[in-house]
């Protein structure tokens, strides 16, 4: 028996005990439905598509409603309360505060050093947690009262009083906006205020971006190997790390652009939820006389109920038949379950079809329920495999589809669904697409949730060395592509379009580089200040497009999985000019932009 990777419906059933493995083998009943010759009168039927696995949710997808933020934020303070931090970050709290140095204006700025996973890109993500989390940000009672234990006993008591009084009304965010494509070095936030508030941010910060950053970017990478036909299905919550990593890697796995399992996931972040079923649901039946109810009523409004076991046992004779099958190797518990979970779900019908064996029973099963559920109207969604040789097996069940179709008439088998899952990764995902294979939809879990290649994105939050606040502008080309990111002093002018610019490489040399754009995006926007957002958060279906249209504009050379050519990021010239004379002045001191 097989549970790799194995996903339950989305909706809510209770798994029956497990029964005795070795179902019996089903003779098949020689009856067949009385039908006309050449089999069912042929339905017009639209093409299938991927989306279908999408369900009814994806409406949900705009603008999250107040509910849904109430939601959110309510999840922000239960997972990332203001103890969510390293102890050392009170610590330095008590020393700005006994040195007077606490109300101090401080900017920090947050940002990674090098590209994931080898890549040439990452994607920005965690900032409406951030803000939610900077909102709500404010000391209880019972938290200092924990401190107070937990600091030295010589501590002045009136730091404590200092404590209960914080929270981030002094507080300004310039961000980056979330889903968008960024590079190493260059700063996604910046944090100003007062010195001690804004220390206090540092780890829950990097916490909140760290993580949904690197699997966002992740997902991204899995959806650029799955190639433009397929859809990407994230099933990892039963291999992420812990609950709280579940659901990040589902929320942000959707943003990058795939689609969930997680269930909680969509009650808190309104993400689409999608599944099949697994195989623990089909080795639990061994005879049809577990199937119960036993009828299905068609489409069409009749209201007197189909025997349902019986129609499907006459197609079933008529696909061996036609397929010359050894009715006798057919598992009987296997047509119990398909049977069941049809009845339960004719609208959403998609079994795995593995749990015995492909060829001489899970597929013929298939079929027989899915011709079945068509003569009654309804529309069978495909199957899942989840073991073996995926892309040949995939072949051989689309090339059983084209048989049934012609055969029978029935054109939507052409367009039926078939899922791919079993621990697969990205070099596994690039591997299939060189080979011929029929899969619709892949199914991704460990590698994708544990971010396998690199547990780390390694954000840092480190206080700026360069005097005054910075901008950061995007370059791009004359089609379209971005080619450079600009980091300047935010006093100094703003770079034109179609006017030349003259920058230095940030670390390299300092032979300058004159460039000419013909468009400039400003990347920083404030998004936060005395102690409210101020830029309203997108909702989870803007900020997935927002990745999908800023991946789309990427030039294919800095989005290659593998060996891709490095972006470029420059210092403006006045910057640049600034850095070089405070490294003179100052030897030991080095900037973060060219030295962290």
């Amino acid at each position: 028996m097989r549970g790799r990777n194995s996903i339950s419906i989305i909706m809510a059933r209770s798994e029956r005990t497990s029964r005795s493995a070795s179902s019996r083998v089903l003779c098949c009943n020689p009856h067949r439905v009385s039908v006309a010759e050449g089999g069912l009168s042929q339905r017009t039927a639209t093409p299938r598509d991927p989306s279908d696995l999408e369900p009814a949710q994806t409406d949900n997808m705009a603008a999250p409603s107040t509910q849904a933020c109430g939601l959110m934020e309510r999840s922000i303070r239960d997972r990332v309360p203001p103890l969510l931090t390293d102890l050392y970050q009170f610590t330095m709290a008590y020393a700005y505060w006994r040195a007077g140095r606490h109300q101090e204006p401080a900017v920090f700025e947050l940002f990674f050093r090098d590209n994931p996973f080898g890549g040439g890109f990452s994607l920005f993500a965690g900032l409406t947690d951030c803000l939610l989390f900077l909102r709500s940000f404010r000391l209880s009672e019972e938290d200092v009262a924990f401190l107070r234990s937990v600091l030295p006993p010589d501590t002045d008591p009136a730091f404590f009083h200092f404590l209960r009084g914080l929270d981030c009304s002094g507080v300004t965010v310039r961000s980056v906006p979330e889903g968008t494509v960024v590079f190493a070095r260059v700063p996604l936030m910046e944090v100003s205020g007062p010195l001690a508030v804004v220390q206090l941010l540092e780890t829950s910060l990097l916490c909140l971006v760290n993580y949904a950053s690197l699997v966002c970017s992740n997902a991204a990478r899995f959806r650029l190997a799955a190639g433009p036909r397929r859809k990407l299905l994230e099933m990892g919550l039963r291999r992420a790390q812990g609950p709280d990593g579940g659901l990040t890697a589902s929320r942000y796995t959707h943003i990058g652009g795939g689609f969930a399992i997680n269930v909680q996931a969509g009650f808190l972040f309104g993400i689409p939820v999608a599944g099949t079923m697994a195989h623990s649901y089909v080795t639990s039946f061994s005879s049809l006389e577990e199937v119960w109810p036993q009828t299905l009523v068609a489409v069409n409004g009749d209201p007197d109920p189909v025997d349902f076991i019986s129609l499907t046992k006459g197609w079933l004779s008529r696909v061996c038949e036609q397929l010359g099958a050894e009715p006798e190797k057919i598992r009987e518990g296997e047509l119990a379950a398909f049977l069941s979970y049809a009845i339960a779900y004719p609208h959403n019908f998609l079994p795995v079809i593995d749990s015995y064996s492909v060829s001489c029973s899970g597929l013929l099963n298939f079929c027989a329920v899915a011709l079945a559920l068509h003569e009654l109207g309804y529309r069978p969604l495909g199957i899942r495999l989840d073991s073996g040789d995926l892309c040949r097996q995939s072949v051989h069940v689309r090339h059983v589809f084209r048989l049934c179709s012609k055969h029978f008439s029935i054109s939507d088998f052409h367009s039926l669904i078939i899922v791919g899952t079993n621990n697969i990764s990205e070099q596994s995902m690039t591997e299939l697409n060189k080979m011929e294979n029929e899969i619709d939809v892949v199914g991704v879990g460990t590698h994708l949730v544990t971010c396998t290649k690199q547990p780390s994105l390694g954000c840092v939050y480190k206080k700026s060395t360069v005097p005054g606040r910075k901008a950061v502008y995007r370059l791009v080309d004359a089609e379209g592509h971005p080619f450079l990111d600009l980091l300047c002093l935010e006093a100094e002018p703003a770079p034109q379009a179609g006017h030349l610019l003259r920058c230095y490489h940030l670390c390299r040399d300092n032979t300058p580089l004159s460039v000419t754009p013909a468009q400039v995006t400003c990347l920083r926007q404030e998004v936060f200040t005395k102690g409210q957002v101020t830029h309203p958060p997108c909702s989870n279906a803007e900020t997935r497009a927002k990745v999908q249209s800023s991946l789309q504009t990427l030039h294919p050379r800095h989005k290659r999985l593998q060996e891709p050519e490095s972006y470029t990021v420059v210092l403006s010239e006045k910057l640049y000019n600034l850095v070089t004379e405070i490294r003179q002045g100052s030897n030991n001191e080095s900037n973060f932009l060219l030295a962290n």
